[in-house]
């Protein structure tokens, strides 16, 4: 939105017409002030499965068309392969680049595309059309020509430490990220620079817009990942100033069982979130350990039996009914000895091929179904790292059809009880909304779907 209240040149508001139409007139909005060559950057806001790896393979096609070299800065390895295939397999004729470590070797895959090289050196990567490496790559590479044109993906993950390393590189820049995925990661705490212009810690978006508060920005406002079940609630409760939609309606997508439920609190919540896209599987009330062993355990049972009763989707993508497989499935929690724990009881159960980890290694991935463990279940306090806006975003959009969470009673009142008490730093922007309000709109939410059940 403009300051005025306006939406933006280009974006339709969530609900006005095609969401195809809405995203494509977003996108040319985009691309137009990409090309123009009157801004040194462009910032681009992206709710989850909104298309971000799309634009970027559109963005760096057409400037490599309009002979102009292009860097693209992603910020794991596992970004820079993807991105490196996707655009070799959208644009076979343009040649990439794809810079790496001495210790980091590229996808092995990637050696099915011609049209892809693959080296330490930039100087052997030189007269490609477009270079994509890591940020902590691009860092270190020092003496030469600046790139025209750079595209930042995932710009939110990104420290604007990073960014000072690397933006003596290009002249311009397509900034592109999601602000409401988790803050950048930092290993040493940061207070002494919060409210400053340089703080290292603050993503290179919002330490780029303190500096260029005229740059042009854009959003991409339909979500082709979070079905219609989905997006309001994760809109409204993560994205109240830049709400989206989804890409799908009621009914484009359904998750079916070929096996009927045996009437326990497992299979009646999966038939609630079939039927609502939702699902929450209440335990008892109770004080725990972080890896609660009841809450494990139920975990893997819903997984297991999201696998036994024969689980098919249908959605735009196929409307012939497909097996949900168990690389379709995905358990998220917020410690990594929880998704450990989680892991030992499905391999307990004879589980194997689900992906179980912790939001920060699930952030940009997309699954049909998710289980998700919740971050307060059975916590005796709120802490800030339970209570990261981000985290929970993460936690809440990574599915296609449909999410179940299974948590403990009473963490609406642990929330009441532990409102936010840290310190407010002049400077520094607030983040809204913050882990309390957005907690409690999903949990106001997920009580519409609630299923209770005592193991």
């Amino acid at each position: 939105m403009n300051g005025d209240g306006t939406a933006r040149a280009g974006v339709a508001a969530p609900g006005d017409g095609d969401p195809a139409a809405a995203a494509g007139a977003a996108t040319e909005a985009i691309l137009r002030d990409v090309r123009s060559g009157t801004h040194r950057g462009v910032v681009v806001d992206s709710p989850p499965g909104a298309g971000k790896s799309t634009l970027v393979v559109r963005a760096a096609t057409e400037l490599a068309g309009a002979g102009e070299q292009v860097m693209i800065v992603a910020q794991t390895n596992a970004q820079v392969d993807d991105l490196a295939d996707r655009l070799a397999t959208a644009a076979p004729e343009v040649t990439v680049g794809r810079l790496h470590g001495s210790d980091s070797p590229p996808d092995p895959a990637l050696a099915r595309h011609p049209s892809v090289a693959v080296s330490a050196k930039p100087a052997d990567l030189r007269d490609r059309q477009v270079v994509i490496a890591t940020a902590a790559k691009w860092g270190y590479v020092k003496d030469v020509e600046p790139w025209r044109q750079a595209i930042v993906d995932e710009a939110y993950q990104m420290r604007s430490d990073a960014l000072l390393r690397v933006a003596g590189l290009f002249e311009r820049a397509l900034f592109v990220g999601d602000p409401g995925q988790l803050d950048p990661f930092s290993v040493v705490g940061a207070d002494q620079w919060a409210g400053l212009a340089y703080d290292p810690s603050a993503s290179a978006v919002v330490t780029l817009l303190a500096h260029n508060p005229g740059l042009p920005q854009h959003r991409l406002p339909v979500s082709w990942r979070l079905p219609a079940t989905a997006a309001p609630l994760v809109s409204g409760a993560f994205y109240p100033y830049t709400p989206f939609r989804s890409g799908t309606g009621h009914g484009d997508r359904r998750l079916a069982f070929a096996v009927a439920s045996d009437g326990d609190g497992p299979d009646r919540v999966l038939d609630e979130a079939a039927a609502g896209g939702w699902g929450l599987l209440e335990l008892p009330a109770r004080r725990t350990p972080r890896t609660d062993p009841e809450a494990v355990a139920a975990v893997a049972t819903v997984v297991r039996r999201l696998l036994e009763r024969g689980g098919v989707t249908v959605s735009e993508r196929s409307p012939e009914p497909v097996p949900l497989t168990a690389d379709r499935i995905a358990v998220g929690t917020a410690h990594r000895d929880q998704a450990a724990a989680v892991r030992a009881a499905l391999a307990a159960r004879g589980v194997t091929g689900v992906a179980v980890d912790t939001a920060n290694r699930l952030q940009g991935r997309e699954f049909d179904v998710t289980v998700v463990l919740h971050p307060l279940s059975g916590r005796p306090d709120a802490t800030e790292f339970h209570l990261e806006t981000g985290r929970l975003c993460v936690l809440a959009s990574r599915h296609r059809h449909a999410c179940i969470v299974v948590c403990r009673a009473g963490v609406a009142e642990l929330l009441d009880e532990h409102p936010s008490t840290e310190p407010v730093s002049l400077g520094v922007t607030v983040k809204f909304p913050d882990g309390w309000e957005a907690n409690h709109a999903v949990l106001a939410h997920l009580a519409e779907h609630r299923v209770t059940w005592r193991p």
